[in-house]
């Protein structure tokens, strides 16, 4: 599985409609609006580059308002979940 966090420059006014529009791309698992130099990142999580080619391409850069992106491809994940199952010495 690669994920992907797509960063978006959108126009004024559109974060809310925008987002609402990015849920409904398949393989776009979640959207938050932030503060910074972007307005929204999309999470993005597919089985192949290609994949992730056409969907940030085809899909999400067809989709009216968006100014500019900038896409990251995550290596690995570290969760809390994970952290703590690694320092865990167990109880047992």
């Amino acid at each position: 599985m690669i994920t992907a966090f797509v960063m978006l420059n959108v126009e004024p006014g559109r974060v809310p409609s925008l987002a609402e529009e990015l849920l409904t791309i398949k393989g776009v698992t979640e959207v938050y609006s932030v503060t910074g130099p972007f307005d929204l990142i999309a999470v993005v999580r597919v089985r192949e580059h290609d994949e992730l080619s056409d969907l940030v391409t085809g899909r999400i850069g067809a989709l009216g308002g968006i100014e500019s992106t900038e896409t990251l491809i995550a290596f690995r994940a570290f969760a809390k979940r994970d952290l703590d199952a690694l320092w865990d010495i167990g109880t047992d």
